[in-house]
């Protein structure tokens, strides 16, 4: 029959455990982040992810009220695109309820470019037209659909994607999201759109081209 563990070492692994519990959920407890880094700051008196909150005597209907998205948008620009944010940025009542609804025009044949959200997984709801979306994971595999109206489509937390208008005429769809601020990156931009500029070097022997080459692919986001 096994002897049972001496005291001072039963006391050390129930410390241990009590300590690994703590860490773990510590871990799955911690909160979603609404901004791409947070500084910390040692003379605040309360960190505080989010904005702060109005005094409860002074909210009103319309704080939970909004019109951001009810116009449709130009899509008079390259891509045939336009977004329509309603996000805790144009829409306060928002604010820490984790939600967060974008409109989004496309003329035909118009693009949103590849993107991402970095902390928002989305649902796509197709109003008018019909709209490919897609997205790719991790292992580089394309998942696509034709999307028509009031049909529905999810985009995973983080994954680059794209919606494409296949129809005849303009498009219009809706993207929910599981933020108040999903935060976007489109890798173009984030390439050859940045300041201060990308190394000439990285992007030469990221796109194994040439200078004039990645030049030129500059110049077409210089106005963005």
């Amino acid at each position: 029959m096994a002897s049972a563990a001496p005291p001072a070492r039963s006391s050390l692994v129930l410390r241990a455990l009590l300590l690994l519990a703590a860490a773990v959920t510590g871990a799955l407890s911690d909160p979603t982040p609404l901004q791409d880094f947070c500084v910390a700051d040692p003379q605040a008196a309360a960190p505080l992810a989010g904005l702060a909150c109005k005094l409860a005597s002074a909210v009103v209907d319309d704080d939970f009220f909004s019109r951001a998205i009810a116009a449709a948008a130009s899509t008079a620009n390259p891509f045939g695109v336009n977004s329509t944010r309603a996000t805790v940025a144009t829409f306060p009542g928002l604010n820490t309820l984790g939600v967060s609804i974008t409109r989004v025009d496309l003329a035909p044949g118009g693009l949103n470019p590849p993107h991402s959200h970095p902390r928002a997984s989305e649902l796509v709801m197709v109003l008018r037209g019909e709209v490919m979306v897609g997205f790719t994971s991790g292992a580089n595999r394309l998942y696509s659909k034709v999307v028509r109206e009031n049909e529905l489509f999810v985009v995973p937390r983080g994954l680059q994607h794209f919606q494409l208008n296949t129809g005849p005429g303009d498009a219009v769809f809706v993207a929910m999201f599981d933020s108040q601020s999903p935060g976007v990156v489109t890798p173009t931009f984030a390439m050859f759109a940045t300041k201060p500029a990308m190394p000439m070097e990285v992007l030469t022997k990221t796109f194994l081209m040439g200078e004039d080459e990645v030049s030129a692919m500059k110049s077409k986001f210089a106005g963005f």
